[in-house]
């Protein structure tokens, strides 16, 4: 049973010992977890922090492999150019005293990917709840919405968890709702969807984070962090909700890589959407199609496939108030 007094993505997490927070989209995904395996860690779980990458692991020394398609990133771990998520937070974790290795997935199908986690799992010991973080919320588009943002990476993290049965809690949590907006995601329907998971049991709430909290303050030293390591590719999600957090609001100007958009930063950038794995993609409609996929590219294949055999789209709707 839920309590108000708890968040029920905790409750759910009350008993487990060892978990893996683990960015779903790519990217700087995994900051967005951050928040979660800090509070997790000082309720005393055993937590360890995983992202889809988009950075050159191939180029990797052999000794960070433990798998093919998986890389254990250390603050020490050498990289081509500048851009690589998983080192820099490796190295921002290092300065804090907390535990610095970012294991990294390589950026493929949902049947590699979902190898490269149970690699992971053994290494690790097994784990008893894994939590994907996506940066935004169109990884809870279920496939017939007009725009579905950024839908490749998230499917194929979400159809490989969704797969370890062996992993008794699978969970989602998004953060930073309504920064896929440039991407074509029509919120109203992110809220049409958590509702009906809501029905089914599936949707764990929402909850905000606090500026003043350790996890906040800690959060926006990273994204900081992050920003001045990578000034060429900073994370629009994660500034927007660094941005949210600190009580900023409006078209916050945090790069160049804006300067030709307006952006709403708010208080409900700031907010985690919490649902259940499985419930998630029992109402994705195309995960099914997915599920063989070694390739990326695939995947996207299979969505456009999907899409093109829809009758029609369920058109954006504007949030009325």
């Amino acid at each position: 049973m839920f309590l108000l007094h708890e968040p029920p993505l905790f409750t759910r997490l009350r008993d487990a010992r060892r978990i893996l927070v683990a960015g779903a989209g790519g990217g700087f995904d995994v900051y967005a977890g951050l928040p979660l395996a800090i509070a997790l860690r000082s309720a005393g779980k055993d937590v360890h922090l995983a992202n889809l990458s988009f950075s050159d692991l191939y180029g990797l020394p052999t000794d960070v492999w433990l798998e093919p398609d998986v890389a254990a990133v250390a603050p020490d771990t050498p990289v081509r150019g500048d851009y690589f998520p998983e080192r820099t937070l490796a190295r921002w974790l290092g300065r804090h005293g907390l535990p610095s290795t970012v294991y990294a997935f390589a950026r493929t199908g949902v049947t590699p990917l979902r190898a490269a986690y149970r690699a992971l799992l053994d290494h690790l010991g097994g784990v008893d709840a894994i939590v994907l973080v996506d940066g935004g919320t169109d990884i809870l588009l279920r496939g017939d919405e007009h725009g579905l943002g950024t839908p490749e990476e998230d499917m194929a993290s979400l159809a490989a968890v969704h797969g370890l049965h062996e992993v008794e809690h699978r969970l989602v949590a998004c953060l930073g709702f309504g920064v896929d907006a440039y991407h074509g995601v029509n919120h109203s329907l992110v809220l049409e969807n958590l509702a009906a998971l809501d029905r089914e049991g599936g949707y764990l709430g929402a909850f905000s984070l606090p500026r003043d909290s350790r996890e906040g303050a800690l959060y926006v030293d990273a994204v900081a962090h992050a920003q001045e390591c990578t000034p060429d590719h900073p994370s629009i999600v994660n500034g927007s909700v660094a941005a949210a957090v600190r009580g900023d609001f409006g078209d916050v100007r945090f790069t160049e890589r804006t300067k030709d958009s307006e952006l709403f930063v708010n208080p409900l950038m700031a907010l985690y959407f919490c649902v259940d794995a499985s419930a998630l993609a029992r109402r994705n409609l195309y995960l099914d199609r997915i599920e063989d996929t070694v390739l990326m590219r695939q995947i996207s294949t299979r969505i456009e496939e999907f899409r093109d055999g829809l009758p029609r789209l369920r058109q954006p709707r504007a949030f009325p108030h």
